[in-house]
């Protein structure tokens, strides 16, 4: 499903999004999408999921020219998955537009916290749907029109760089092996192996549920943010809340982990800039949802799919080749 091309992202930007309840083996799909996605255009349209279908809507007071995107993947096995992204979702239809990286984590910080115990008090009450504490990933751009763009990320979605025919992730996944890494027991080797060489379900942190890198064995309230000081120093450029430098000779994917959810991820994705080509967003977006529908890479898990394809356009300035 696509969102409407009348969305304006005035001449900065040309983004496509899409999101997908997932493919597999024998066509089987699932039956509930739990991913969810949001653009909020430079005069303030946003587009987004609700009940499992792309809605719009127009926000009053939006500053022009200011740009937010957001894939979210809404953690089913934790109950109410797809509910918890909606959530998440509607709290940034409401959260103001953010110029500088403070303002934008605070915001976000006190979101989580609010949320986590407006679910929390529905499971406290006698007459509700006894689950469990639900999740989602998150991760975002805040694209302000004369500041550097601002990513924060929860989870395990991934940004992505494509440029001069290689893929860089440019968000460290919130799981497991990146504790151990945190923790001096997994060099850079035995981490890429584990992240991007093979498929993981496992996660340490999403929104609304917390994190466990605090203490592997209890699931604590808050999020843990992945500064340069806690990260290893192989990974000590990808901390996980920091301004971004958008290149306009690079294409950048936001994806939930069903496009990597499969037995040998790393050459598969090694293959996007060749299938996906030099084209329009929504182009380069179709060919990749064409791939996973017809042909998909080996031993791939059933998962949804949501992806926001981003181009930079060269600025109208001609000052330099980044938004940063």
């Amino acid at each position: 499903m696509l969102p409407s091309p009348s969305l304006d992202f005035a001449d900065r930007f040309d983004i496509a999004a899409a999101s997908s309840a997932g493919v597999g083996a024998g066509d089987k799909t699932l039956l509930e999408n739990q991913d969810n996605f949001l653009l909020i255009d430079a005069r303030g349209r946003a587009v987004f999921l609700e009940g499992q279908h792309v809605h719009e809507v127009q926000l009053e007071g939006w500053p022009a020219g200011h740009v937010r995107i957001a894939v979210l993947d809404g953690m089913g096995g934790h109950g109410h998955g797809r509910e918890a992204a909606e959530a998440v979702v509607a709290g940034l239809l409401a959260m103001p537009a953010c110029a500088n990286l403070p303002t934008l984590c605070a915001w976000l910080d006190a979101m989580h916290s609010r949320l986590q115990a407006g679910f929390a008090q529905q499971q406290e009450n006698p007459m509700a749907e006894v689950v469990r504490r639900p999740g989602t990933t998150l991760t975002l751009l805040e694209l302000p029109p004369d500041e550097a763009p601002l990513l924060y990320h929860v989870g395990d979605s991934r940004l992505y760089e494509l440029r001069a025919g290689a893929v860089s992730a440019m968000t460290v996944d919130h799981v497991p092996a990146t504790a151990f890494a945190m923790a001096g027991v997994l060099g850079a080797e035995e981490w890429w192996q584990q992240v991007h060489g093979e498929h993981r379900s496992q996660i340490a942190q999403a929104f609304l549920l917390g994190n466990a890198f605090d203490d592997a064995a209890v699931l604590s309230d808050q999020l843990y943010a992945l500064n340069r000081e806690r990260l290893p120093p192989f990974l000590r450029h990808l901390p996980d809340r920091r301004a971004l430098a958008l290149r306009h000779d690079a294409t950048y994917i936001l994806a939930t982990d069903g496009f990597w959810a499969c037995a040998a991820p790393a050459p598969w994705v090694a293959s996007w800039p060749a299938l996906l080509g030099d084209d329009s967003a929504r182009t380069m977006l179709q060919r990749l949802f064409d791939a996973m529908a017809g042909h998909p890479p080996a031993g791939l898990h059933i998962d949804n799919l949501t992806a926001i394809m981003i181009r930079p356009l060269p600025r109208r300035d001609g000052l330099d080749d980044t938004y940063a």
